[in-house]
């Protein structure tokens, strides 16, 4: 990941709603959730809602597609995983991980694969 993808990915994230609403589809997996679903899950009207799915879209941290007549978010794991790495890459200076970053590096680890 390029760092100013990360700067967008991040600055998405970096407000209570949009970091909830992210957290939510998360949860949901790759299935998704509707836009009413989402609205419900993190109490938030459906003006707000539409607001912040278009910063975590343009963030690329939401994907979202039409089944019927409903719009199904869904958490980009791409992006999400991507961004791990990137703020991993270079966790403990090339040397060995310590007990207290492990989960951080066997993530950048998995992600690298």
């Amino acid at each position: 990941m390029k760092t100013n993808s990360a700067v967008a990915a991040l600055a998405a994230l970096a407000q209570d709603s949009r970091l909830a609403i992210f957290r939510a589809l998360v949860q949901a997996g790759p299935a998704g959730l509707s836009a009413g679903k989402v609205s419900e899950a993190v109490g938030i009207s459906p003006s707000s809602l539409s607001f912040h799915m278009k910063e975590l879209t343009h963030a690329d941290m939401v994907t979202f597609r039409n089944e019927g007549r409903f719009v199904i978010y869904s958490a980009n794991f791409v992006t999400m995983n991507g961004l791990l790495g990137f703020l991993t890459e270079n966790c403990c200076g090339g040397n060995p991980c310590t007990p207290v970053c492990l989960p951080a590096c066997s993530t950048s680890e998995d992600s690298a694969s």
